[in-house]
């Protein structure tokens, strides 16, 4: 079983988020708010959906190049 801490707790968010964004893009929707509304208020991005999916693969890259 893996623990997660800390920064590593906010990352994981992150990357579940992006994946979500990934879904709602290609149609799968959610019952409450939406991947792309929470990205904007919690995380203060903007734009459209495909401009937010492309700023999350930057951070998704240098969250990985993080780990190695």
């Amino acid at each position: 079983m893996t623990v997660l801490t800390g920064h590593q707790i906010e990352a994981a968010r992150l990357l579940t988020l992006r994946q979500m964004l990934k879904l709602e893009m290609k149609g799968m929707h959610r019952r409450g708010r939406s991947a792309y509304a929470i990205l904007k208020s919690e995380y203060g991005f903007k734009g459209t959906r495909e401009r937010v999916l492309s700023e999350l693969d930057e951070i998704r890259n240098q969250l990985i190049g993080e780990s190695k």
